[in-house]
């Protein structure tokens, strides 16, 4: 028969209890985890970082869209230019072979650019770029690791803009690259498909 229950029972733990405030623990003793949240990541009271929305990632994508362009016709420009002009692979006279070729050469730059852009710039500032900086978010890695230049060619490069845009919207008419760009909206992690593929989080900065 156990000794009935006294008043002092249920008020906390008695001394000498690791968990009781001022107490010292005993050797072997491992308190709770209280680790913060990546550094540069907003989070919740209970450390949770706290998760971008749809309409910021719409932002970013314009803002990133916006400098691929202007960083690419600046490009273009000064290689063109340097070498005599758009038409330059056809000699002096210009004529509609060497415009043509020039015009291919342009869309080279254009998607060199778009595709190093966002892998470079995250790798420097840990999973941002210029529209996701504007837009106060980031993108990081569900397992805490860095976002480092590999793992940003494969979800920028090969899943996102490869797997759901060229591959998979050339033979959906669009409807994969669409899809992944929606199912954040109802999504309970706010993850797109092809964050769900490389197990990555879109959180405020």
């Amino acid at each position: 028969m156990s000794a009935p229950r006294r008043p002092e029972d249920d008020q906390g733990p008695s001394a000498g209890d690791p968990l009781r405030p001022g107490s010292v623990a005993p050797p072997g003793y491992d308190p709770p985890s209280t680790a913060p949240p990546p550094r540069g990541v907003a989070s919740a009271p209970d450390a949770r970082p706290i998760l971008a929305s749809w309409w910021s990632r719409v932002g970013a994508f314009v803002i990133d869209a916006i400098v691929v362009g202007v960083v690419a016709t600046l490009v273009i420009v000064l290689i063109t230019g340097a070498a005599g002009g758009v038409g330059f692979l056809g000699g002096e006279a210009t004529g509609y072979g060497g415009i043509v070729l020039g015009l291919l050469f342009s869309l080279l730059v254009a998607t060199a650019v778009a595709l190093l852009y966002a892998p470079m710039y995250m790798a420097r500032t840990d999973g941002q770029t210029l529209g996701r900086q504007a837009m106060g978010i980031r993108v990081i890695r569900a397992n805490g690791e860095p976002v480092d230049f590999v793992w940003s060619v494969l979800r920028e490069v090969v899943v996102k803009t490869l797997v759901f845009g060229a591959i998979g919207g050339s033979f959906t008419f669009g409807l994969a690259w669409l899809l992944d760009v929606l199912w954040p909206l109802w999504d309970d992690e706010h993850r797109a498909l092809h964050d769900m593929i490389v197990d990555s989080r879109v959180v405020r900065a």
